[in-house]
Formats: structure tokens, sequence, C-alpha cells
């Protein structure tokens, strides 16, 4: 929820990754290929648990490389703890999980919503990732920046 206009936030990335519908479902559902490519730039990633089935659950730590980034970690100052939940998984086509931080600040509380849609194009595939109900803690321009850099990697897992 937006702090300052209670409104919730929607935010979205897109990107066309040359590789089938097929492949890119496999990269979220395997443990190894997700931990690789899911972090943003200057983050590494660490699967607590994981589920990959509708109504499935999984726990991610993504900790910051260096000490001195500019935001600070939502769970503890250098790591993001993340919960999320599969509600729905259509293989070829879409992924749903609704996604909670674990932080003392409120800032970061609430589930967003996150749905990967993939639509095979000439080229490949176009991912599409629509975030609702996005924390008001985390500034549209970082999320933008995340989402980019995390399509990016993984369109240099597949490609």
């Amino acid at each position: 929820m937006n702090k300052i206009s209670g409104a919730k936030r929607t935010d979205t990335a897109s990107r066309v990754i040359r590789a089938k519908p097929r492949a890119i479902s496999q990269a979220f559902i395997n443990p190894e290929a997700l931990i690789s490519w899911l972090p943003p730039k200057g983050m590494t990633g660490r699967i607590i648990a994981f589920e990959p089935r509708q109504g499935g659950s999984y726990r991610l730590a993504l900790s910051y490389n260096a000490l001195d980034h500019s935001t600070p970690g939502k769970s503890s100052e250098h790591t993001d703890i993340v919960s999320g939940r599969f509600l729905e998984i259509v293989p070829d086509e879409r992924i749903v999980q609704a996604v909670d931080f674990e932080s003392d600040d409120a800032a970061f509380s609430g589930t967003m919503i996150m749905t990967w849609s993939l639509a095979e194009v000439s080229a490949g595939t176009n991912v599409t990732i629509i975030c609702e109900n996005v924390p008001y803690g985390i500034s549209e321009e970082d999320h933008d920046e995340g989402l980019k850099s995390t399509l990016e990697n993984l369109a240099n897992y597949l490609e």
C-alpha cells in the first residue's frame, strides 16, 4: 500500500527471451536453475525450502554481494528472506505466486502477487512479470531495476 495515498501499486516488466516456453517453465521448477537466475544483479540466492507445485510453498534467502549496497535488506541489513506460495502453475503459460517478505518493517508487509506470463513469439517467448500489491517500502525505481535484471539473468541462463 502506498504510504501516502493508500493505493496499491502494480509494477510490470517484460522481455523476449530466445527460448521455448517449456524451457522457461523448467527454469522455474528446477531449484538449482531458479536460484541461479532469479536473484537480481548484486545479489545471490539460497533455497531454504522449495515445493514447485500448485499449492506448494518456497522460502528463499537473497543476500547482497557487497556490504556497501545502497538499499538495505528487508529481513536483515544484507538479506531478504522471501516466503511464497505457488497459487497457479500452468505449464508453458503462467506461474502465479503469493510473495511475502519477512521483515519487522511494516513498509515491506503485505502479500505481493507475482504473475509470470509466457507467450510464444517468433523470436522465442515474451516473458511478462506483473507484481500486484507491491509493498510501499520497495521503491518503484529499485523494483523496476530488479525485475529487469532478473529477466536479463533468465535470458542469459537460457540463451
